[in-house]
């Protein structure tokens, strides 16, 4: 009797399992087929000409995904940029150059910065980072390149502080925390053996850290890049406080332009008719973005995995 019920509570148990997890895909494709069908009218207006067109005007109902397109990738490019390096280095030194006492502290420290609501960033942002940047950080950095070819054009416009930049900025301190756990907690995991073997042969810090540490963890370094490349994607109220929230595609990254999160945001409630449809399909490209991103870091992981142990 007794093993009759323990085999009838095994099955239950694995049929409640198999339906959390199936529930994951059923909430993915619910989510997907109410942004389609909320954009029915505008996919059925524009078409793919949505994704290339850069006018946005309610009056005409004339829309297109451009500018918060590139206005989201480029913000998400330039956070990324800013916070891999400083996670990278936040990590290794908590893992390998502190002070034992020091660590804890330090690493709480990381952490409370995950924990600030964003729209606490954008506020700060807007109020403190933007006039000191507008005052006395851009327009010295602009005229620092303006006679340099390319960089005067990547480093140009009126200094208004606000802009693409600062929403990379911003997001950059944002997505710290979470690639700094990672890639702390995966540094862990390195055997000592490995290092302490490394130092013996004569490597330096940096030699064990390059030709050990990152080797051995690659698959998480990358997990926990993606991790922050998908918060950046998908922020919305630090962004909307600092990017400009102008439909303008950006001529430098100091221009004020619009992401599709800000799009969103500012837009939503007061849509309606072919803007609310324009605006669903913007958070239909969002939804398709970032699972694209994840595709390509899963099958980035795959070809790693595959080339471990081989000759490079």
């Amino acid at each position: 009797m007794k093993k009759n019920q323990n085999a009838l509570m095994d099955v239950i148990f694995k049929n409640m399992t198999r339906t959390f997890a199936f529930l994951v895909f059923i909430l993915l494709a619910a989510i997907m087929i109410s942004l389609i069908y909320g954009s029915r009218e505008s996919i059925a207006e524009f078409g793919f000409a949505f994704l290339w067109t850069n006018d946005w005007n309610p009056v005409t109902h004339n829309y297109g995904a451009l500018v918060p397109i590139v206005g989201t990738v480029l913000s998400s490019f330039i956070a990324l940029l800013i916070a891999v390096p400083v996670s990278f280095g936040i990590a290794m030194f908590l893992t390998e150059l502190s002070p034992v006492w020091l660590r804890r502290p330090l690493g709480t420290a990381i952490e409370m910065l995950a924990a600030i609501p964003s729209i606490i960033y954008g506020m700060w942002g807007l109020f403190v980072f933007v006039p000191i940047f507008q005052q006395y950080i851009q327009p010295y950095v602009i005229q620092a390149f303006s006679g340099i070819p390319v960089l005067s054009q990547v480093f140009s416009g009126p200094p208004f502080g606000i802009g693409v930049f600062t929403a990379g900025l911003i997001l950059s301190i944002m997505v710290i925390p979470f690639i700094t756990a990672v890639m702390r907690d995966v540094f862990e995991l390195v055997p000592p053996l490995l290092k302490e073997s490394a130092y013996g042969l004569g490597g330096t810090t940096w030699e064990v850290i390059w030709k050990v540490v990152l080797p051995y963890t690659k698959h998480g370094v990358i997990g926990g890049i993606m991790l922050g490349l998908g918060r950046a994607l998908g922020e919305t109220m630090a962004v909307t406080f600092v990017i400009g929230n102008a439909f303008n595609l950006p001529t430098s990254i100091f221009s004020p332009s619009n992401s599709i999160a800000s799009a969103l945001a500012n837009e939503f409630n007061e849509a309606g008719g072919m803007q609310k449809a324009a605006l669903l399909q913007l958070g239909l490209i969002l939804f398709l973005i970032t699972t694209v991103v994840l595709a390509f870091s899963k099958v980035l992981l795959l070809r790693l995995s595959k080339n471990e142990g081989t000759s490079r």
